[in-house]
C-alpha cells in the first residue's frame, strides 16, 4: 500500500495462464474491494481492513510498485511478469476485536 493506493501483480506462481478471472472482472467492472486480515488463535488479536476503490490494469509496474521493491528485494532482480493492477482507494473500512 502506498498513500491511498494498492498495487499488485500476477506473479510467477503456477497458474493456468496470466489472464486471471480477477483481471477479467476488473475489465468488466473496475470497482473492487481488497480485504486484508490478521488471523490468530487469540481472538483479541483478530482484525481486518477493507479497501474499496477503482482498479486499473498496467502492462508495466506503476510508480507505486517501488515500495514492493523495497520490501521484497527479489522484485527488483526478478519482478513479477504482470500484468500489474493499481487500485486507487476511495474508502477504507476496518474492524478489530481488541483495542487499536
Amino acid at each position: 500500500m502506498v498513500d491511498d493506493s494498492v498495487v499488485f501483480a500476477v506473479d510467477r506462481k503456477p497458474k493456468t495462464g496470466r489472464r486471471l478471472r480477477r483481471l477479467e472482472n476488473i475489465a468488466a467492472d473496475p470497482r473492487v474491494s481488497i480485504l486484508f486480515e490478521h488471523r490468530s488463535g487469540d481472538w483479541r488479536e483478530l482484525w481486518w481492513v477493507r479497501a474499496d476503490g477503482i482498479a486499473v490494469e498496467h502492462d508495466e509496474p506503476p510508480s507505486q510498485a517501488a515500495v514492493l521493491h523495497e520490501r521484497h528485494p527479489a522484485y527488483g532482480t526478478e519482478p513479477p511478469p504482470g500484468p500489474w493492477v493499481l487500485v486507487t482507494v476511495e474508502r477504507w473500512r476496518g474492524w478489530s476485536a481488541g483495542e487499536v
